[in-house]
């Protein structure tokens, strides 16, 4: 298999995470793209009509995209159980939540890169900001008992959520007020599969 991949992009940081996890990681090559929203690299557009990275292209069947679906696709292949049935819900909604912190954040460094700097629109960045906020209230008040039980994409997602937020927007200091969630994460940033994939770029 190949993977559509830039080492910045924390959606593609979750697959590659859990193909440590999963122990696939040298069943999968590697295929590093340089790409935007505004120039698309061809090797996505050709594995992903989106344009999108991550994209795995697999010999057996058309290319997948969207690290959920690979991601599940990925725990499948390998017998892993990080979709748990008795959990399932609590396991998409936490995935589903540090996915949306991602992609607000994404936008926020999309604003400033790629729109001239007298049009960046303030007040559109902070918006975006607050949902990464709400979000992290959220996981820091209410599912720290999920994220310190047992290993599900939950922890994945999130961990790798907090690890852009670090990367690309420290300045703005997610962990204040939020101890318990600034914890775990030093604690889980500290996994091989982490420390092998911290982004670059």
């Amino acid at each position: 298999m190949q993977l559509i991949h830039s080492p910045a992009s924390p959606f593609v940081r979750k697959v590659r995470v859990t193909l440590i996890e999963t122990g696939q990681q040298d069943d999968v090559e590697l295929i590093p793209v340089a790409t935007t929203a505004l120039n698309t690299a061809p090797e996505a557009a050709a594995a992903n009509p989106l344009g999108k990275i991550p994209a795995l292209i697999r010999p057996d069947g058309p290319a997948i995209y969207d690290s959920r679906v690979i991601c599940r696709y990925l725990a499948a292949r390998a017998g892993a159980n990080l979709y748990p049935e008795d959990r399932l819900w609590d396991v998409l909604t936490l995935e589903a939540t540090a996915d949306g912190i991602l992609e607000a954040a994404v936008l926020m460094v999309y604003e400033k890169r790629l729109r001239p700097e007298e049009i960046v629109f303030e007040p559109w960045l902070e918006a975006q900001w607050g949902k990464v906020t709400n979000a992290l209230d959220v996981l820091n008040e209410r599912w720290m008992s999920h994220l310190k039980g047992p290993d599900s994409m939950a922890q994945i997602a999130v961990g790798c959520a907090l690890g852009y937020l670090d990367f690309r927007h420290g300045d703005r200091d997610w962990r204040r007020g939020r101890d318990g969630l600034a914890q775990w994460y030093a604690d889980y940033a500290q996994r091989e599969s982490m420390q092998a994939t911290i982004p670059e770029g």
